[in-house]
């Protein structure tokens, strides 16, 4: 039976989260391999390591330090996850996804979520940002799925709608944004896949006929809880490498991490555009 987040395990998290801090966040942010430096710049941070908060996953991953870091960006208070905590590393669907349902206990209400993802498409290179529009959700169709269980009727309908995952206003807004900046944003389909090896040149293939623009081991069950609690989702792709369809290249978690330093800077003047603008 795969472990369940009860609702008082996520409100015993909450009440120690909300001991230590003094701000009242309402935009949550998530950031994934090698995208942490954008919480360095949060302004009267405070930080509380996921191992300090009862009932929480430890992430075990280089590039993803495991703490909330909260405070203030652009004069807006956030919530952020410097570092996220993966299926692959042996945790439930429920688990990974305890921080959403923190964020949301403490009202948050909109929640940008960032990844470094494989480029498919064949325009997409490393140091690229992709506009997430939709994902392919192949770890639920084969059965794990964040909200399988006992629906928290609290938090959410027993079976939410997921024609508009993302945020259609936010993905206007974060366009614009793009654009005042001079960075070509690309836009596209999001593929998570479970991890952690990489995928084949089959694999790839197969992801390609399918409509997946980008690939990656994250994201979209923490959307699918944002989107249960009715939290506005804006989602973008650090396209780190690019996926060798024919197996010519070799992707490594390195080449990852390296590509992911070309994208946060452009990924930082959106998001941060994008608060202005909220």
């Amino acid at each position: 039976m795969e472990k369940i987040i009860t609702l008082t395990q996520i409100d015993e998290a909450v009440q120690v989260v909300r001991s230590r801090i003094t701000h009242t966040p309402h935009i949550g942010i998530i950031l994934g391999s090698g995208l942490n430096t954008l919480a360095d710049s949060v302004q009267d941070a405070e930080r509380i390591a996921y191992g300090e908060i009862p009932h929480f996953p430890v992430s075990t991953v280089v590039g993803h330090t495991g703490a909330f870091v909260i405070g203030n960006i652009e004069s807006q208070s956030v919530m952020m996850m410097q570092g996220r905590i993966h299926f692959y590393e042996g945790y439930s669907m429920a688990q990974i996804t305890l921080p959403v349902r923190v964020m949301q206990r403490m009202g948050v209400d909109t929640l940008i979520v960032s990844n470094a993802a494989g480029g498919i498409h064949p325009d997409f290179k490393p140091g690229d940002v992709m506009l997430i529009t939709d994902h392919i959700n192949l770890l639920g169709m084969t059965g794990s799925n964040p909200l399988m269980g006992q629906n928290l009727d609290e938090l959410g309908p027993r079976f939410p709608d997921m024609s508009q995952a993302y945020d259609r206003e936010l993905c206007d807004l974060a366009r614009r944004v793009a654009g005042q900046h001079g960075i070509h944003l690309h836009e596209g389909v999001y593929f998570c896949l479970s991890g952690p090896s990489f995928e084949t040149p089959a694999d790839l293939r197969f992801l390609r006929a399918i409509g997946a623009d980008a690939v990656g081991m994250s994201t979209v069950p923490e959307v699918i809880v944002a989107r249960h609690g009715g939290m506005r989702v804006l989602g973008f792709s650090g396209i780190s490498n690019k996926a060798s369809l024919d197996g010519s290249s070799v992707t490594t978690h390195e080449e990852v991490i390296e590509g992911s330093r070309i994208v946060t800077p452009k990924l930082e003047k959106i998001i941060r555009g994008v608060m202005r603008g909220l």
